[in-house]
């Protein structure tokens, strides 16, 4: 018996969840006396998870699979559970891991929490924490099924070294792809993803312009963070959709999230509330952002943000 963690990857390299699952995994499988063992699709170097804690990988190379599909994928999850007589199966909340849990859990005939923010606070019974009601609040639930499904929060738990030596074993399990046919998959390259950026910086209204965008894209530059937009500015044109955050558009849960010219509508603060620590820049102080923030600077955008890259630059510029 293990606890079985599936790990993303993307054009063969593992995600920052990936690593972030296995990690956690590892602690859960330390609880319970046992090992991991970890399911990767066309995934590069899939010995490399045993830097996380993997002691063994169920490697899964299949070119019928080098575009997501939630059908298959959890059929290669499900049959790997019941390979392994794993009790416990990880799958980081992300877009496709929500997307695929629920389906492996009912594969499995499996409780599944998801959105979980840290290992179980018992084994037996097995009870974890999760956020609940947009991240607005937490919850402690029982997972009473023999097996169990547990979905983590992006960004909850960290990556954590646990140096193991992970065996590397083929695994071909029979799949079905369903109604689903993928015809083409387009990414922006040539940036950091808000799906995968450990920092994001966000502008508003606040900005009065899409000609003004440049401020932001040099801090983030300087930061190697992500952009990201409120739901008007999107709504106006002024950036992509793929950028707007928030409760209608995407949920980010960054380890720092910065906030220019954003007032702080709930909706756009339940989409950000899981980031660990969030910093508003915005020259009227009853902005509502500020009540939600770590840090607040009341000023002109236009001011504060050329300084505060400014230094930032400086402070690289010292340090290396």
């Amino acid at each position: 018996m293990s606890v079985l963690v599936y790990t993303e990857s993307e054009q063969g390299t593992f995600k920052k969840a990936a690593q972030e699952v296995v990690s956690y995994a590892k602690g859960i499988a330390d609880a319970m006396g046992t090992t991991v063992t970890a399911v990767a699709v066309n995934g590069d170097s899939p010995e490399s998870l045993g830097q996380f804690g993997a002691s063994k990988v169920l490697s899964v190379q299949n070119d019928a699979l080098k575009a997501f599909n939630a059908e298959a994928y959890s059929d290669v999850i499900a049959a790997a559970a019941r390979e392994e007589d794993a009790k416990v199966v990880v799958i980081s909340s992300t877009a496709n891991g929500k997307f695929v849990a629920p389906i492996v859990a009912a594969k499995l005939d499996a409780g599944y929490v998801p959105n979980v923010t840290g290992l179980p606070e018992n084994t037996e019974p097995f009870q974890v924490k999760h956020s609940v009601f947009t991240n607005k609040a937490f919850a402690t639930t029982e997972i009473k099924t023999e097996v169990k499904v547990v979905g983590l929060a992006k960004n909850a738990y960290g990556v954590h070294e646990n140096a193991t030596d992970a065996s590397t074993v083929d695994f071909s399990p029979e799949t079905n792809n369903g109604n689903v046919e993928t015809v083409s998959v387009d990414k922006a390259t040539d940036k950091v993803t808000i799906a995968d950026a450990e920092i994001v910086v966000s502008g508003g209204r606040g900005l009065k312009g899409p000609e003004n965008w440049g401020m932001v894209e040099e801090l983030a530059e300087t930061l190697g963070a992500a952009t990201a937009c409120s739901k008007p500015v999107s709504d106006m044109g002024w950036r992509p959709h793929s950028e707007h955050v928030g409760q209608t558009g995407k949920p980010v849960a960054s380890n720092l999230y910065i906030a220019i010219g954003i007032s702080g509508a709930i909706q756009h603060l339940a989409g950000i509330n899981a980031s660990k620590t969030k910093v508003v820049i915005n020259n009227d102080p009853e902005a509502p952002f500020f009540k939600a923030a770590d840090y607040g600077i009341v000023g002109d955008a236009f001011e504060v943000v050329p300084q505060l890259t400014e230094k930032l630059k400086e402070f690289k510029a010292q340090n290396g």
